[in-house]
């Protein structure tokens, strides 16, 4: 996670700030996890599918695809 938000960080224009939504998986919330400067991180709240449009895709896919 951290090299991801390393490269984020270098393609966010000078002067700017990059403001990046997350599930709150894991690694995403790591108390260890160094977010750069220019960047902040915006947790979702908890089971909200509505806020986070891949949850539909996960249901979907437990609806409709047999394991």
């Amino acid at each position: 996670m951290m090299l991801h938000l390393a490269e984020i960080s270098a393609a966010v224009a000078p002067g700017a700030h990059a403001v990046l939504l997350l599930d709150q998986a894991g690694w995403h919330i790591s108390a260890a996890l160094v977010v750069p400067a220019n960047i902040t991180l915006l947790p979702l709240p908890s089971k909200c599918p509505e806020l986070n449009p891949v949850e539909n895709v996960w249901q979907f896919m437990r609806d409709n695809v047999s394991a």
